[in-house]
Order: structure tokens, then C-alpha cells, then sequence
């Protein structure tokens, strides 16, 4: 059976904002050290993002509204476990604020550019390393392989970080025209 566009778009906005909504019940997982739920909200969160931007392909594009709110999803899903893994000393708190740093910057250029401003590759790549890193560092105890792959989440989240300043300058720079008078 093959989706109209109209439909594949609204079903695409349907899946971005159960995204954004997922965010609350991560943060209530991680504040009650069910690290496990908040492990599984986050893999959702992530094969969500994956599914609304291909039914959006499928499409032909996204709607502006799905465009502007896709990226605002991952960060609210997202920035409570960046914030819960500084708390834990995990990552240093310095980083977090880099990246806080760049998502506001970013995002405040989105909000202003024609269709929401289309993600370039370097922010999809970094939004995938983003989250594999975090489901890594997350990765929950009674879990095999807990050591080794939290250890690998670590090593990842330094690329991510690079990833996520260097896309994050793209965008700004790209924006950045000469004052004239």
C-alpha cells in the first residue's frame, strides 16, 4: 500500500512530535535510575527520527512545520541525558555546554530560514553520533557488554563533539553576510 504524500508527511509531523513528547518520560526514567527505560525511550526516539525523515523523502520533502520541529525534538529528547551523564561526571560539564552552545545558535538560525533550514550532512552525521554515543554511555548495566560499550560511547562522544562545533560553524557561517550600508 503506498502512502499518499499528504498523508506520509502528516504521519511524519505525528512521529517528530511523539519524539518531542518521549523527551518527558526519559527525563522521569534517568531521575528514578531506571536507566534501562531510558535506554529503550532513546533507541526509540532514534529509529523515530530515521522513519520520519524517510516517510518525509518518500513525500517528496517534509512540511516547514515538520522541518522546524524535527531538530527541536532531538534536542528535547536529547538534552536530559547529556545533562544526567555531566551530573554523573561522565562527561565533563564544559562539553554539554558546547553543545547547548551550538543546538541554540543553530536553532535560532533555523527559525529564521526559508523551510526551517534544511540539515546539512555534516548535522545528520552528527545527529547519528549523537545518538550512539549517548545510547552507548547509557548503555544500562544488566546489559551485556556494559563496560565495553560504555567505554566505546565515551571515545564517541569526542567525534560527535567535533562533529557537532564544526557542522554547527557551517551553518553559521553560511548564514553570515557583510554588513552594508
Amino acid at each position: 500500500m503506498k502512502l499518499k504524500a499528504s498523508k506520509a508527511r502528516q504521519l511524519a509531523n505525528f512521529i517528530t512530535l511523539s519524539r518531542a513528547v518521549i523527551g518527558l518520560p526519559v527525563v522521569l526514567a534517568l531521575s528514578w535510575g531506571e536507566i534501562s527505560i531510558a535506554w529503550i525511550l532513546i533507541l526509540i526516539g532514534g529509529i523515530s527520527d530515521f522513519i520520519d525523515g524517510w516517510l518525509a523523502r518518500m513525500a517528496g520533502g517534509g512540511s516547514d512545520w515538520g522541518a522546524r520541529l524535527d531538530p527541536l525534538a532531538d534536542k528535547i529528547l536529547l538534552a536530559a541525558p547529556l545533562v544526567w551523564l555531566a551530573s554523573k561526571s561522565i562527561l565533563p560539564i564544559w562539553a554539554i555546554w558546547v553543545i547547548f552552545t551550538r543546538e541554540l545558535l543553530v536553532t535560532g538560525w533555523r527559525s529564521d530560514a526559508p523551510q526551517g533550514g534544511p540539515a546539512s550532512r555534516a548535522g545528520k552525521a552528527k545527529t547519528i553520533m549523537q545518538f550512539s554515543s549517548i545510547l552507548m554511555l547509557l548503555w544500562p548495566p544488566n546489559f551485556l557488554l556494559h563496560s565495553e560499550l560504555s567505554k566505546l560511547g565515551w571515545w564517541m562522544f569526542w567525534p560527535y563533539l567535533f562533529l557537532a562545533v564544526s557542522s554547527g560553524t557551517s551553518y553559521l557561517k553560511s548564514q553570515s553576510k557583510p554588513y552594508r550600508q
